[in-house]
């Protein structure tokens, strides 16, 4: 028997079912055509600043759906489910847009044309305009139109050095989860425009592709840039932690120097001139989060109250599914996340961060490619020999969970993904150049236009009652009366407040006596 297992043994049948999960979900607004839908939030759907549920990322045309956390699988999903048929409902009731079920983008209009989410007049609504702003200029706006879903996860009992264990591990694995569920390797030409990449013509029909890729999204087409390759984030503990994301967030960074923080007419570039404007803008596969207070520093929340949860970011969206995932995929990444967070977690080192990234970049443009090899010590080491050995060491752990929750739906989610790797024309990746390429004619648009139909048509016409509208109906106005309320309650110039928010001195605990009782 593993250790791992037995470390999962003497975890109570209580904590397990205490474990948490909850999902966030973004999907750009897209016209049936294809192309970008660059009308602003429906009201309809609330105040994007204080809907608790639906809200925009960063674009105003790209929404984000949030559930609560739950701890049971199916409730999760079934929120997910009735949040998205509210908002397919509501779109159609104002025309004919709807969501774009692809990890990356759609038909994309000029850099400057992607609209940038907007929030109101009040203080914190300005900030968040202002930091998309920056955004673009720090990386360019077509990067920030990717969508992914970000899966929120708890267990009780878990301190610090326990999530950053988990954390520490799951970088070292993440290739596993890129191979088995990246959904993204084909895109549209108008992505990359103007922009040196590595991508093969797929066809004649403006379509780009990877022949063995897995998730363009996470590669180097992805969140990536020359200032935050600077970075060497340290996992070995929540102050090493904080310590690298207070230097990147009150560093000078030149080219962010020589941008300003405002215009010469006097509109706003960035919040902040720092490698990092707001913790936020910090890229990872996986954060350890904190529940914020209103107006309080996630910096300072994890410093001030530990770690409450984890975040994983690099899940694509499923486009053969209606909500973007499935319940095994859920069930599979509990008992993933429980391997990470039981195994032995040695220090990573910045050696190892290196070839932590040069896996990562490898698994998402080549995933799929015969005797693919990645490094592991910096020795050669075969992916699928890797990975299988990943999932023979979690197979006991569902097991276990199947045995306390009584179903096997653990064990099949880790089952089907040994068969998926042993054939790789099953994985998703595979699946979606095999539908663009014989159902659409080499056209990514074409397939992606298609799916978003159909998932469209198939959340319409599940059953929905006049309660269930009314709730989330109720919730759309009290979403905003809130955002009426911060704004006429704002005292502070706005220059004022972000000269306060971004400040050193927001970053740091209260010192023992100034804390909370």
């Amino acid at each position: 028997m593993s250790e791992t297992l037995q470390r999962l043994q003497a975890v109570s049948a209580e904590r397990l079912r205490g474990m948490r999960r909850g999902i966030e979900k973004e999907s750009l607004r897209a016209l049936p055509d294809g192309r970008l839908a660059l009308t602003p939030h429906p009201q309809a759907l609330g105040s994007a600043l204080t809907h608790p549920r639906i809200t925009t990322d960063y674009s105003e045309s790209q929404l984000e759906l949030i559930t609560g956390a739950q701890t049971d699988v199916h409730a999760c999903l079934d929120e997910l489910t009735q949040i998205h048929q509210f908002t397919v409902r509501t779109l159609a009731a104002a025309g004919d847009e709807r969501l774009w079920v692809s990890s990356m983008p759609c038909g994309l209009p000029t850099d400057e044309t992607i609209p940038l989410g907007r929030y109101g007049s009040s203080n914190v609504g300005r900030a968040k305009s202002v930091y998309r702003m920056g955004l673009g200029h720090r990386y360019g706006r077509r990067m920030q139109t990717i969508s992914g879903i970000h899966y929120n996860w708890s267990l009780p009992g878990v301190d610090n050095a326990g999530y950053f264990g988990l954390i520490r591990n799951f970088r070292r694995h993440a290739f596993l989860l890129l191979t088995l569920f990246g959904a993204s390797p084909v895109l549209c030409s108008t992505f990359v425009e103007g922009r040196e990449h590595e991508l093969q013509p797929l066809g004649s029909r403006g379509s780009l592709h990877m022949p063995h890729g897995t998730s363009l999204r996470m590669g180097r087409l992805g969140y990536q840039s020359d200032a935050q390759a600077s970075l060497c984030v340290s996992y070995n503990s929540l102050e090493g932690y904080a310590a690298s994301l207070h230097d990147a967030l009150t560093r000078p960074w030149p080219a962010y120097e020589a941008l300003g923080i405002k215009n010469p007419g006097g509109d706003y570039n960035q919040l902040a001139t720092t490698l990092l404007q707001i913790e936020n803008e910090f890229y990872g596969t996986i954060r350890p989060k904190r529940t914020i207070y209103p107006g309080e520093r996630p910096l300072h929340a994890l410093r001030e109250r530990g770690v409450e949860y984890i975040e994983v970011r690099l899940m694509d969206l499923d486009p053969f599914e209606p909500v973007g995932i499935r319940a095994a995929t859920l069930r599979f990444l509990d008992v993933f996340l429980l391997h990470c967070l039981l195994s032995d977690s040695p220090p990573d080192s910045p050696a190892e961060v290196r070839e932590m990234a040069h896996n990562q970049h490898l698994s998402a443009a080549r995933g799929r490619e015969p005797g693919l090899q990645l490094l592991q010590g910096g020795q050669p080491v075969g992916l699928q020999d890797w990975e299988q050995q990943l999932l023979a060491e979690m197979l006991p752990l569902a097991q276990h969970l199947d045995a306390q929750a009584g179903h096997t739906e653990h064990s099949a989610a880790v089952r089907q993904a040994q068969t998926d790797l042993a054939d790789p024309q099953r994985l998703p990746s595979a699946r979606v150049l095999a539908a663009v390429r014989e159902q659409h004619g080499d056209s990514f648009v074409g397939f992606v236009r298609e799916r978003s139909a159909q998932t469209h048509a198939a959340l319409l016409a599940l059953p929905w009652s006049a309660a269930q509208q009314g709730a989330f109906e109720a919730e759309v106005l009290e979403s905003l009366a809130a955002q009426r309320h911060i704004e006429a309650n704002d005292s502070l110039p706005f220059d004022v407040y972000r000269q306060q928010y971004v400040s050193a001195e927001r970053l740091t605990p209260r010192r023992p006596q100034e804390k909370r009782a």
